[in-house]
């Protein structure tokens, strides 16, 4: 029997925010881009995640962007709300509610290293500062502190509204434990190149970054793979290895590639905010050879 594709869709993706030559956000162009990307294989958007440069966002410019994408698409629209401060984080909750999201997307605290018992207060206060249900995102690597499994299933259990993971821990073991004890919480990969090993656990599509411009076939492998076609899925898979290796590295960390391949396709994006800065020399270069390696599978703008 085929897997069905979790509440939210089977590939969301966490969708860049596009600035002008001056560095301003561009409302118009982040609109544009959301109705590309649903055209192109996202079921659904995460705005203002750290794919966003949520980091470099006032809570004004994330108001708007929330409200700005969610009138431009009828696709499920997480908000990325949460900051190193609770308060702070319940307010921008709030402002993402009122801006008309879908549901909210919810980091751990990151820099200060809170306790296992910080951590879960933290996302007890979000959850009950809105209506809406709650992912959360569980990537230590980032933040400095991973969710315990014994944490996130108190909070999948005890707290109706917090209804999934994207799950960038790296451990498909722990992924499979969680899932087991917590039917209907649901995981979704917060990494893009792991997506085919969590779906084999149990996870019910991606949150991705390469899905900006590979949409359609990590829809096809998660697809192949819900059907039961697991050599296809593979097959899939490791068509989708370069542009998973392209997203991010040292010299250009993420999200510096992603908007290096919407500027070859024409699309809005802009160079990155400070701290993250302009892309490398030859980067564009780059993404057309990733572009070309998908050949007609590859995007058009």
């Amino acid at each position: 029997m085929p897997v069905p594709p979790g509440r939210f869709g089977a590939v969301l993706t966490a969708m860049i925010t596009p600035f002008d030559d001056e560095g301003t956000i561009d409302l118009d162009g982040a609109q544009r881009l959301a109705r590309w990307l649903v055209d192109n294989g996202s079921d659904g958007l995460v705005v203002a995640g750290s794919t966003g440069e949520s980091g470099a966002l006032s809570d004004e410019e994330k108001a708007d962007l929330f409200a700005a994408v969610a009138e431009a698409v009828t696709v499920p629209v997480l908000a990325g709300t949460s900051t190193s401060d609770t308060a702070h984080s319940v307010a921008v909750t709030r402002a993402a509610e009122a801006a008309g999201v879908d549901a909210i997307l919810a980091v751990t605290p990151y820099y200060s290293r809170p306790s296992q018992a910080g951590i879960e207060a933290h996302f007890r206060a979000l959850a009950e500062a809105t209506s809406l249900p709650v992912v959360l995102y569980d990537i230590a690597i980032r933040t400095g502190r991973r969710i315990e499994e014994s944490t996130m299933l108190r909070l999948a259990r005890e707290v109706p509204n917090i209804v999934a993971v994207k799950d960038a821990s790296a451990d498909p073991a722990r992924t499979a434990a969680i899932l087991a004890q917590a039917p209907g919480f649901e995981a979704y990969s917060g990494d893009d190149v792991l997506t085919l090993p969590l779906l084999a656990v149990g996870a019910v599509g991606v949150i991705s970054v390469a899905s900006h411009w590979t949409g359609t076939l990590q829809g096809q492998m998660v697809s192949s793979f819900a059907k039961g076609d697991v050599e296809e899925a593979q097959h899939l898979h490791a068509r989708l290895i370069p542009s998973f290796r392209f997203e991010t590295s040292e010299e250009a960390p993420n999200p510096i590639p992603t908007k290096a391949v919407m500027r070859v396709l024409g699309l809005p994006a802009g160079q990155c905010r400070l701290p993250m800065g302009p892309a490398p020399d030859g980067l564009e270069d780059q993404a057309r050879s990733i572009l070309a390696d998908l050949g007609a599978d590859a995007p058009r703008g």
